[in-house]
Protein backbone atom coordinates (compact mmCIF):
# COMPACT_ATOMS: atom_id res chain seq x y z
CA UNK A 1 0.00 0.00 0.00
CA UNK A 2 0.88 3.51 -0.98
CA UNK A 3 0.41 6.13 1.41
CA UNK A 4 -0.13 10.23 0.15
CA UNK A 5 -2.08 13.15 0.62
CA UNK A 6 -5.39 13.11 -0.22
CA UNK A 7 -6.33 14.87 -3.61
CA UNK A 8 -9.62 15.88 -4.82
CA UNK A 9 -10.49 13.48 -7.10
CA UNK A 10 -10.13 11.08 -4.17
CA UNK A 11 -13.50 12.82 -2.85
CA UNK A 12 -16.09 9.75 -3.79
CA UNK A 13 -13.79 6.89 -2.71
CA UNK A 14 -12.93 8.16 0.80
CA UNK A 15 -16.46 8.73 1.31
CA UNK A 16 -17.38 5.32 -0.15
CA UNK A 17 -14.60 3.77 2.11
CA UNK A 18 -16.11 5.57 4.84
CA UNK A 19 -19.84 4.53 4.51
CA UNK A 20 -18.65 0.91 3.89
CA UNK A 21 -15.98 0.57 6.85
CA UNK A 22 -18.74 2.10 9.61
CA UNK A 23 -21.77 0.03 7.80
CA UNK A 24 -19.15 -3.18 8.18
CA UNK A 25 -19.35 -2.84 12.36
CA UNK A 26 -22.51 -1.17 12.81
CA UNK A 27 -21.41 2.39 13.34
CA UNK A 28 -22.76 4.35 10.69
CA UNK A 29 -25.13 6.83 11.82
CA UNK A 30 -26.12 7.53 8.36
CA UNK A 31 -26.46 11.19 6.16
CA UNK A 32 -26.42 13.92 8.39
CA UNK A 33 -24.26 16.94 9.40
CA UNK A 34 -21.50 14.82 11.70
CA UNK A 35 -19.92 13.90 8.19
CA UNK A 36 -19.61 17.58 6.65
CA UNK A 37 -15.87 17.48 7.04
CA UNK A 38 -15.48 14.76 4.36
CA UNK A 39 -17.30 17.40 1.86
CA UNK A 40 -14.62 19.60 3.24
CA UNK A 41 -11.69 18.23 3.62
CA UNK A 42 -9.33 21.08 1.69
CA UNK A 43 -10.30 23.47 4.31
CA UNK A 44 -10.99 21.42 7.83
CA UNK A 45 -7.55 19.39 7.81
CA UNK A 46 -5.21 20.10 4.42
CA UNK A 47 -5.87 23.99 5.23
CA UNK A 48 -6.12 24.70 8.71
CA UNK A 49 -2.71 22.77 10.22
CA UNK A 50 -3.99 19.28 9.84
CA UNK A 51 -3.77 16.36 7.62
CA UNK A 52 -5.57 13.84 5.55
CA UNK A 53 -3.90 10.91 4.14
CA UNK A 54 -5.27 7.83 1.86
CA UNK A 55 -3.86 4.67 0.96
CA UNK A 56 -4.00 3.32 -2.26
CA UNK A 57 -3.43 -0.24 -3.31
CA UNK A 58 -4.00 -1.40 -7.20
CA UNK A 59 -5.10 2.23 -8.09
CA UNK A 60 -7.70 2.04 -5.15
CA UNK A 61 -8.10 3.91 -2.32
CA UNK A 62 -8.22 1.43 0.66
CA UNK A 63 -7.33 3.21 3.66
CA UNK A 64 -7.80 6.69 5.61
CA UNK A 65 -7.08 8.85 8.15
CA UNK A 66 -6.56 12.40 9.18
CA UNK A 67 -5.23 15.07 11.73
CA UNK A 68 -7.38 17.65 13.06
CA UNK A 69 -6.10 20.72 14.49
CA UNK A 70 -7.11 20.78 18.23
CA UNK A 71 -5.90 24.28 20.45
CA UNK A 72 -2.63 24.70 21.13
CA UNK A 73 -0.29 21.24 20.25
CA UNK A 74 -2.25 19.30 20.00
CA UNK A 75 -4.35 17.08 17.33
CA UNK A 76 -7.26 14.28 17.01
CA UNK A 77 -6.77 11.24 14.74
CA UNK A 78 -10.13 11.38 12.09
CA UNK A 79 -11.51 9.10 10.10
CA UNK A 80 -9.20 6.29 10.44
CA UNK A 81 -11.26 3.50 7.91
CA UNK A 82 -9.42 0.36 5.99
CA UNK A 83 -11.72 -1.21 3.42
CA UNK A 84 -13.50 -4.41 5.17
CA UNK A 85 -12.09 -6.82 3.36
CA UNK A 86 -8.45 -5.83 4.04
CA UNK A 87 -8.99 -5.20 7.27
CA UNK A 88 -6.26 -7.50 9.77
CA UNK A 89 -3.55 -7.23 6.95
CA UNK A 90 -1.34 -4.16 8.47
CA UNK A 91 -2.84 -1.34 6.44
CA UNK A 92 -4.53 0.39 9.47
CA UNK A 93 -1.21 0.43 11.08
CA UNK A 94 0.42 1.73 7.89
CA UNK A 95 -1.93 4.48 8.26
CA UNK A 96 -1.75 5.38 12.11
CA UNK A 97 2.11 5.27 11.75
CA UNK A 98 2.01 7.90 8.31
CA UNK A 99 -0.12 9.88 10.53
CA UNK A 100 2.49 9.98 13.84
CA UNK A 101 5.12 11.33 11.66
CA UNK A 102 3.10 13.66 9.89
CA UNK A 103 2.41 14.84 13.45
CA UNK A 104 5.48 14.81 14.72
CA UNK A 105 6.51 17.15 12.04
CA UNK A 106 3.48 19.25 12.35
CA UNK A 107 4.85 19.76 16.02
CA UNK A 108 2.09 17.99 17.44
CA UNK A 109 2.73 16.62 21.08
CA UNK A 110 -0.44 15.13 21.91
CA UNK A 111 -3.06 12.91 19.88
CA UNK A 112 -6.39 12.37 20.98
CA UNK A 113 -9.43 10.00 19.14
CA UNK A 114 -12.34 8.25 19.79
CA UNK A 115 -13.88 5.00 18.44
CA UNK A 116 -17.25 3.09 19.24
CA UNK A 117 -17.26 0.67 22.18
CA UNK A 118 -17.29 -2.17 18.91
CA UNK A 119 -15.15 -1.30 17.25
CA UNK A 120 -12.68 -3.83 19.18
CA UNK A 121 -9.87 -4.14 16.34
CA UNK A 122 -9.74 -0.55 16.47
CA UNK A 123 -9.60 -0.52 20.50
CA UNK A 124 -6.53 -2.76 19.96
CA UNK A 125 -4.67 -1.27 17.49
CA UNK A 126 -4.69 2.09 19.76
CA UNK A 127 -4.05 0.65 23.03
CA UNK A 128 -0.74 -1.37 21.19
CA UNK A 129 0.49 1.95 19.88
CA UNK A 130 -0.02 3.77 23.19
CA UNK A 131 -2.54 5.07 23.55
CA UNK A 132 -5.03 5.32 27.34
CA UNK A 133 -8.11 5.37 27.76
CA UNK A 134 -9.35 9.23 29.20
CA UNK A 135 -13.21 8.38 29.43
CA UNK A 136 -16.27 6.70 27.86
CA UNK A 137 -19.24 8.81 26.48
CA UNK A 138 -21.90 8.63 24.00
CA UNK A 139 -21.77 10.17 20.37
CA UNK A 140 -25.15 10.00 19.04
CA UNK A 141 -26.66 6.51 19.76
CA UNK A 142 -23.31 4.88 20.00
CA UNK A 143 -21.30 5.03 23.53
CA UNK A 144 -17.59 6.08 22.37
CA UNK A 145 -13.97 5.11 23.75
CA UNK A 146 -12.00 8.91 23.69
CA UNK A 147 -8.21 8.25 24.06
CA UNK A 148 -5.05 10.05 24.21
CA UNK A 149 -1.45 9.57 23.39
CA UNK A 150 1.32 11.94 24.90
CA UNK A 151 4.60 12.94 23.74
CA UNK A 152 4.14 12.11 19.58
CA UNK A 153 6.79 14.17 18.31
Amino acid sequence: MHIRRYEPGDKRAVRRLHDDALNEVGAHMGSGPWDEDLDEIEDVYLGSGGEFLVGILEGEVVAMGALRRLPSDAAEVKRMRVRPNLQGRGYGQAMLDALHRRAAELGYSTLRLDTTVQQLAARHLYLENGYREVRRGSIGPFECVFYEKCNVA
